[in-house]
Parts: C-alpha cells; sequence; structure tokens
C-alpha cells in the first residue's frame, strides 16, 4: 500500500511545478535553456578534450617505452659482445659479469616489450575514441548553434509578444477612458427627450385646434365680423342719405340673425349629441334588465 504522506507529497510537488511553468516568464525559461545547451555542450567538449588528452598521452608513452626497448636492446648487445670478448680473452669471471648484466638488460627488455604491447593496444583504443569524441564535438557545437538560433528567434517572439500585450493594455486604458460615465446623460437620450416633448406638444396642439369650443370661437369670430360688416355699411347708408337706409339695415338685421344661428347650430348639435347618448345609456341599461 502506498504512504499517503508521499503520495501527497508528490502530488503537491507536480502542483507546485505546474503552477511555476504556468506562470514563468518565457524569457527567465529561454535563460534556463540557453545555461542547459551550453552546459551540455561544454561536457561533451570536456569529456572529448579528456579522451583526446588521453590518447596523446598513451602517444608519449608508446614513444617513451619504443627508445627504452631500444636503448635496452643495444645495452644488451653490448653486454653480450662484452661477455664475448672476455670470453675469448680467457677472462671467465668477467665474461660471466657482462653474461648477468646482459640478463639483466634482456629482463628490463621483455618487460618493457610487454608494456609497449599493452600501451599500443590502449593506443588504439584511444584513438577511435578520440575520433568519436571529435565527431561528437563536431555534432554538439552544430547543435549548440542550431538552438542558438532557435533561442534568438523565441527570444524575438517573447519581445513581441510583450509589446503586443503592452499595446493591449494602453488600448484597454483608452477604451476606459472612453466609456461614458453613467451618471452623466448621453447627447442621444438628451435629442429622444426633447423630441419626445417637442412631438407631444404637437399633438396636444392638434387635438386643442379640434376641440369643439375652438370651432364655436371661430363662429363667433365669423359673427362678429358679419355684425362688423353690416355696421359699416349702416354707418355708409347715413352718411350718403336716409333714404337709402333701409337695405343696409335690413343687410345688417339678415347678418346678426345669420350669426345667431351659427353661434346657436354648435349648442343644437351638442345637446343632440346630450340626448343620443342619454337614449343609448337608457338602452343599455334596458337590455341589462
Amino acid at each position: 500500500m502506498a504512504n499517503p504522506l508521499s503520495k501527497g507529497w508528490k502530488y503537491l510537488m507536480a502542483s507546485f511545478d505546474s503552477k511555476i511553468d504556468e506562470n514563468a516568464d518565457p524569457k527567465v525559461q529561454i535563460q534556463q535553456a540557453t545555461e542547459a545547451a551550453q552546459k551540455q555542450h561544454q561536457q561533451i567538449m570536456q569529456h572529448a578534450s579528456q579522451i583526446i588528452g588521453q590518447q596523446k598521452q598513451l602517444e608519449m608513452k608508446l614513444s617513451r617505452l619504443v627508445t627504452d626497448r631500444d636503448k635496452l636492446q643495444d645495452q644488451a648487445r653490448q653486454a653480450i659482445q662484452l661477455a664475448d670478448k672476455s670470453a675469448q680473452d680467457g677472462d671467465s669471471i668477467k665474461a660471466q659479469e657482462f653474461n648477468n648484466t646482459a640478463e639483466v638488460f634482456a629482463s628490463q627488455l621483455v618487460a618493457v616489450e610487454q608494456q609497449l604491447e599493452q600501451t599500443t593496444a590502449l593506443h588504439q583504443q584511444a584513438e577511435v575514441a578520440a575520433k568519436d569524441a571529435v565527431a561528437k564535438s563536431k555534432e554538439s557545437e552544430m547543435r549548440l548553434k542550431e538552438q542558438m538560433s532557435q533561442i534568438d528567434a523565441l527570444r524575438s517572439q517573447a519581445d513581441q509578444a510583450k509589446m503586443q500585450e503592452t499595446v493591449t493594455k494602453s488600448m484597454d486604458s483608452l477604451n476606459q477612458f472612453g466609456t461614458q460615465d453613467s451618471s452623466v446623460p448621453t447627447l442621444d437620450a438628451v435629442r429622444d427627450k426633447i423630441e419626445r416633448r417637442y412631438a407631444d406638444a404637437l399633438g396636444a396642439q392638434e387635438l386643442t385646434q379640434s376641440t369643439v369650443s375652438d370651432r364655436m370661437a371661430e363662429i363667433q369670430q365669423s359673427g362678429s365680423d358679419l355684425r362688423a360688416t353690416a355696421r359699416l355699411a349702416e354707418l355708409r347708408a347715413e352718411a350718403l342719405g336716409g333714404g337709402a337706409s333701409a337695405a343696409p339695415k335690413a343687410q345688417l338685421e339678415a347678418g346678426v340673425e345669420d350669426a345667431e344661428e351659427l353661434i346657436d347650430e354648435p349648442s343644437a348639435d351638442s345637446e343632440t349629441t346630450t340626448k343620443a347618448d342619454a337614449a343609448e345609456s337608457d338602452t343599455a341599461e334596458t337590455g341589462k334588465a
């Protein structure tokens, strides 16, 4: 059974990593990727240099062993020659000493030759490893250049994204400044209010002009005009002579009667309308009963 504490800790760490990645600055992440790529390239180059250094060290050791081998061979030959010469001269003791010395040189020569064989094998392996290290170092260098070009492109994109965010914030600020204050009426609202009041006034004027009282006032005005015309004709007739006063007077009386009839007509119409309404109401009440 899994440990709950360990499971919870892993969950918290995963959640924390996710939050960090979500809120991380792209430029910081690009810098981290750059440092990681450069560090990897440095490690590869360092490892390759170590392999090449081992190859060079083995080459120097081979050169030294070859020199030692040649030297020991010469010394062993010289000791053998001296031993042979001493034996020919009859000096057996000295000949034995030279033979012993030749044996020592031979033993050293065998050891050097063994080291030379081992070193030669190691040098061959180191040479192959060095070639591989050189190839990998070149690949790492090319990969680093490609990564650096990608990093430069990402940095440019990050700068463009940041600039776009700045422009967007500026536009949002301008839009906020351009928003109409809700506590202040707009011009459209004021215009609608004025037009509505003007239209209401026109409607009221039309209703006022079409009422019965207006028609009665017009009729009274026309009657007054007729009376004034008749009175003017009467005065003109009196001024011209008394004989001609009968006709204007008759015209005056006729005009006055016409004006009175015109004035009385609306009253009669209103009375007729009132009677008709009363009759309709009586009929409606009778029908309900």
